[in-house]
């Protein structure tokens, strides 16, 4: 009886004072309440167990319950609590010395706690940098449509999502937007990678018509997540980092979906080949989701322009929790397991031998496109194959409930575009069983072909 009042006051104070991200208003609506989880599985208040299809938002890379971690972040938090990084902590250090590694490069790293906030972060540093090397004009920002990079007002504008944008615009001035390299939509002739390289010439055109001397940076995810699990060709990759050297534009690579194995490489632009970004941004990933976290590592050489005299001279930017102590512990252990455990090499074998199986929905006559790299994947539903018409929100909404009745979580693209929140998206974590990804599997399958 006890158990149960407190289930009860649970949900009361759920339903009287939380505010439920991305929810539409529904007063029948009963939000979930998660009670407990291990491996990729977690179990709500009133005992039911769910497969997490979609990693919580994309980062729980090394699934629920990994006490190893849980301790880093306790032995961390009684040794040092926190400690600002207008100063220096040792974990801070280290996993900056790390990421540098990783990255394969010489990088500088700056600390902060989400994704948009790592965005906002590498914006100021590319005006900034651009100025301090003799550049003033450069300060626009290039990015793809359908891309999300944040919902803070700088990273909202970049964020080419038109639905995001509905009743908080106008943004952050200095944004602009182009075509992604999505060649199952393309307007464009040829194979997918013609197509992909042509959506990279328009890119380079759009540069020459602002003016390369007002283009600062482009800012692009090596695979287009929330927006749609849109994969690109690697041509297009290394033809957008071509560009960008031609014309003296920085490269922001955002990796905070992609990054630490979720595509089966240590970063998603490793796939690609040659391509050396100028900054790179990470998060969810990075910590797996146990404690917030955010970093932006910024090439050696961008970084030497900020070590000049003068009063302006110097980065202006701070985080109260950017680098907390305990998040970079975390960070630091979350990426051990994924070396040891040789996370990256699994997600690449398992992508291609089992969650490939969800190729085999592109016969149905709903599906339109199945797109995936590595634990990656997205199902572009559709009403008629032949006119590619988007299959109603409604019709995605009932295959992700009907998914949730049989006890696996996926997610969908929402508030994204006029009409096109029409992909079913499937991203597990990284150390899912063979066992867990045939239940993602089968019961996908079982909801399309129900339909």
């Amino acid at each position: 009886m006890k158990a149960q009042t407190e289930m009860n006051q649970t949900s009361a104070a759920n339903e009287s004072h939380l505010w439920n991200a991305m929810h539409k208003y529904d007063p029948e609506a009963k939000a979930m309440v998660a009670d407990s989880g291990k491996g990729s599985w977690f179990v709500d208040e009133e005992g039911n167990k769910y497969m997490d299809g979609v990693s919580g938002l994309w980062c729980l890379n090394v699934g629920y319950g990994r006490e190893e971690i849980a301790n880093a972040a306790a032995e961390q938090l009684k040794k040092l609590a926190y400690f600002p990084l207008t100063m220096n902590h040792k974990p801070a250090i280290q996993l900056a010395n790390k990421l540098s590694e990783l990255l394969g490069g010489d990088y500088q790293t700056f600390f902060s706690n989400s994704g948009s906030e790592a965005n906002e972060t590498a914006f100021k540093i590319a005006r900034q940098y651009h100025i301090q090397t003799g550049n003033p004009t450069k300060y626009k920002f290039i990015s793809r449509y359908r891309a999300y990079h944040g919902s803070t007002m700088g990273a909202m504008g970049a964020t080419a999502q038109a639905n995001r944008r509905v009743k908080y615009d106008p943004g952050a001035p200095g944004f602009l937007h182009v075509a992604p390299p999505y060649s199952y939509r393309s307007l464009y002739a040829g194979t997918p990678e013609e197509k992909d390289l042509a959506a990279a010439d328009e890119l380079e055109e759009k540069i020459i018509w602002e003016g390369e001397e007002t283009v600062a940076a482009v800012i692009m995810e090596p695979f287009i997540s929330g927006g749609g699990v849109i994969i690109p060709s690697l041509k297009y990759i290394e033809r957008v980092a071509e560009i960008c050297k031609k014309h003296q534009v920085l490269l922001i690579m955002d990796e905070v979906v992609a990054g630490f194995g979720r595509t089966g490489e240590m970063f998603g632009f490793k796939h690609a080949n040659g391509v050396e970004p100028d900054m790179v941004t990470m998060a969810k990933g990075l910590t797996s989701g146990y404690l917030p976290l955010a970093a932006t590592s910024v090439r050696n050489d961008i970084y030497e322009a900020f070590k000049q005299d003068g009063k302006d001279s110097h980065f202006r930017h701070v985080s109260t929790y950017g680098g907390h102590p305990a998040a970079c512990a975390v960070a630091l252990e979350n990426i051990r397991i994924i070396e040891e455990e040789d996370i990256v090499g699994r997600v690449k074998q398992l992508g291609q031998t089992k969650l490939s199986e969800l190729h085999d929905l592109t016969d149905h006559k709903n599906v339109g496109e199945v797109r995936q790299k590595g634990f990656l994947v997205g199902l572009e539903m559709v009403e008629d194959k032949d006119t590619k018409e988007p299959l109603s929100e409604a019709k995605v909404g009932q295959i992700v409930s009907q998914c949730k009745q049989k006890g696996l979580i996926i997610g969908k693209n929402g508030d994204t575009v006029p009409g096109g929140n029409n992909i079913i998206i499937i991203a597990p974590p990284l150390t899912s069983s063979e066992e867990d990804l045939d239940f993602v599997i089968d019961t996908v399958k079982s909801v399309i072909h129900s339909m």
